[in-house]
């Protein structure tokens, strides 16, 4: 695992094969920093599958109105909602969507982020400006790398836990 050097802003995502280690930027983007960190906090986000999944682009999470595998999961609705929260305004910056960053998924709308996050398989510079990145991986991307693909992937996987570093003993 890797050295977490500001638990405050650090998530640790744990997936099947896994923990992935997330550092927050959030003297880049604090308001989706701290709306993650909110619903790492109401466990919010435990259970959610892996909505959007595809092979060298990005795997996609984090509806949890639709997408929590134990409670009222719905594959065809996983994607549509977020949670009871308002939506955020882009924080853009010049940091590109490269490999392993994180980066807040929205409707056509700059403005309409509100739970739902991808992580980018690869380079995806396309997105750059156009989607708030606020966090990177630091460790455990070779879990990440083992989602199951699809959209919807036939047998989702799903985000175990999400807890923020500094709640951990």
């Amino acid at each position: 695992m890797a050295e977490i050097k500001d638990p405050e802003n650090t998530i640790i995502l744990t997936l099947k094969d896994g923990e992935v280690v997330i550092e927050l930027l959030a003297d880049v983007a604090p308001k989706h920093t701290a709306r993650m960190k909110e619903l790492a906090r109401a466990k919010a986000y435990d259970d959610v599958c892996f909505h959007r999944v595809i092979n060298g682009f990005m795997a996609q999470t984090g509806d949890v109105a639709n997408g929590n595998m134990e409670k009222g999961f719905n594959l065809r609705r996983a994607g549509t909602g977020g949670s009871d929260m308002p939506d955020l305004p882009a924080e853009f910056s010049k940091l590109p969507h490269d490999r392993g960053t994180i980066g807040a998924a929205r409707s056509s709308s700059p403005n309409s982020a509100n739970s739902q996050f991808f992580i980018n398989f690869a380079d995806n510079h396309f997105l750059n400006g156009q989607y708030t990145v606020y966090g990177r991986v630091l460790s455990g991307m070779e879990h990440v790398d083992k989602i199951a693909r699809g959209e919807p992937p036939a047998n989702p996987d799903r985000m175990i836990t999400v807890r923020v570093a500094a709640d951990v003993a």
